[in-house]
This record gives structure tokens, sequence and C-alpha cells, in this order.
């Protein structure tokens, strides 16, 4: 049960998930500073001078009614800088990893292939001189 558990951690694919959780998390950190110290106030800029952002009060003078549009945009950003980042910096790179892990596990078959056919050339070559030699 352990050597089965132990081969499910060690496969390609639980590490690559792990490392994406892990880089993922700490830039979660960081894009969610910077959507909201720097993008959300920006945005909020755009509200009315009633509102505290962009958005509107279905009830007026009811803090539990605010409609707040620009938190909504303010995580759709914060989501896409986040996607962006671990396709660039985990999606891309494993895909030139196994890119090249393939390449070289299809060279090592050609070359396997070319021996059998160099080996089979040889053979046929020796053969033939035994025929002619009786």
């Amino acid at each position: 049960m352990l050597k089965g558990f132990k081969d499910f951690i060690m496969r390609g694919n639980v590490v690559d998930l792990a490392v994406a959780v892990v880089v993922a998390t700490a830039f979660t950190a960081i894009v969610t500073a910077f959507t909201e110290n720097l993008v959300n106030p920006l945005i909020a800029s755009f509200g009315s001078a009633d509102a505290d952002g962009l958005g509107f009060f279905i009830k007026a003078g009811n803090e539990a009614t605010f409609m707040n549009f620009g938190a909504v945009i303010t995580a759709a950003i914060n989501f896409i800088i986040v996607a962006a980042i671990v396709y660039f910096l985990i999606v891309v790179p494993m895909n030139k990893v196994k890119a090249a892990q393939a390449a070289r596990a299809g060279a090592v078959e050609e070359e396997e292939e070319a021996v059998a056919v160099d080996t089979q050339l040889l053979t046929e070559i020796r053969d033939l001189l035994k025929t002619r030699n009786i």
C-alpha cells in the first residue's frame, strides 16, 4: 500500500500539480496586493461621489445594499494576472521539457532502428560471403 502511494506521489503529474499550487498561491498574494492597492483605487475613481467605488446603492443609506462592480472587475483582473503568470512560468517551460524528452526518446528509437538495419545488412553480407566460399 505504501509503495503504491509512493509511486502515485512520484508521478510527474502530481509533482507538477503541487508546484503549480504553491507557485500560484505565492503569486496570488502578490497579485492581490497589486490589484487591491493599485487597480482597485483606479477603478473606484470612476464611481460617483455618493458611492465608495464603481457601483451604486440599491437602497440609499444602507451599506449592505452597495453593488460593487469595482470589486468584481478587480477579481477578474486578479484572476487573469495569476493565470498568465502560472501559464508562462510553469506550463510553457514544462511543455518545452516534455518536448525535449520526447525528442530524446525519438532519437533513441531511431538509433535502435538504425542498429537493427545495420545488423540485418551485416547478417546478409555474412550469409552471402558464406555461400561464395562453399
